[in-house]
């Protein structure tokens, strides 16, 4: 028969529990932003997808210096977005910045994925060590979903990671030189064509870490629920 937990695994657990619910309560939350983020690119890039799809280019620019290309720029999207294509220029100032937004986002999300997916190989350990106490044998099942989502969570960081990068690389087959895309807009339209599909990429990254937060939530109650049985089973003076 068992004597019950030994006190320092009890404290042991009693601090994951708080301080990775804790943790929690900040990635249920952090996700969502991510995924706007990630959208507001996704939508620069079909606006100005759709823009040169249809839109003939200029046979004359303006040229006096730092006009703005009435062919290249998107109704409304500068406005929005800062994104502005300028005569003479090269790369608009916006598209960059984006583009390094989007490289940093992914990177994060990549370490992350990575931090979270170790920690759950040492959490499973741990999770199962409890199945030798009676006292935790309704809960194992609690336990073992709350890091079966973070495991999931983890993975979902790795494949939005992956999908920006995937992005950034077919963003990086166009050549935003006005220039360049008045050549394309006479001839393939393939810049359109890229960044249409770099935006798909983009919005199921969005989409992902969405379904991340919601793997999250998922641990809430699951977390209260482990938690208290842990206090109950703490004595009195620890």
């Amino acid at each position: 028969m068992s004597d019950g937990p030994p006190p320092q695994l009890l404290e042991m657990i009693g601090n994951l529990s708080e301080f990775h619910r804790e943790h929690e309560k900040f990635y249920a939350q952090a996700p969502l932003r991510q995924a706007v983020e990630v959208e507001a690119a996704s939508r620069v890039l079909k606006a100005l997808a759709d823009r040169w799809s249809s839109v003939s280019p200029v046979d004359r620019p303006v040229t006096a210096p730092f006009a703005g290309a009435p062919d290249l720029n998107a109704p409304g999207l500068t406005a929005e977005s800062g994104v502005l294509f300028m005569e003479g220029e090269g790369e608009p100032t916006e598209i960059k910045q984006l583009r390094r937004d989007l490289e940093t986002l992914a990177g994060d999300m990549e370490a992350g994925g990575q931090w979270l997916g170790a920690a759950m190989e040492k959490g499973w350990a741990i999770a199962g060590s409890l199945a030798a106490f009676p006292e935790f044998a309704d809960l194992l099942g609690e336990r073992h979903r709350i890091i079966a989502n973070d495991w999931q969570a983890a993975d979902a960081q790795s494949l939005i990671a992956r999908l920006i990068h995937r992005a950034l690389e077919i963003i990086g087959r166009v050549d935003f030189s006005p220039e360049a895309l008045r050549q394309d807009l006479a001839g393939e339209r393939s810049s359109a064509a890229y960044l249409y599909s770099a935006s798909e990429l983009l919005d199921r990254a969005a989409d992902v870490a969405v379904y991340s937060a919601s793997l999250v939530h998922d641990n809430e109650r699951r977390w209260r629920t482990f938690s208290d049985r842990v206090r109950q089973l703490t004595p009195a003076d620890q």
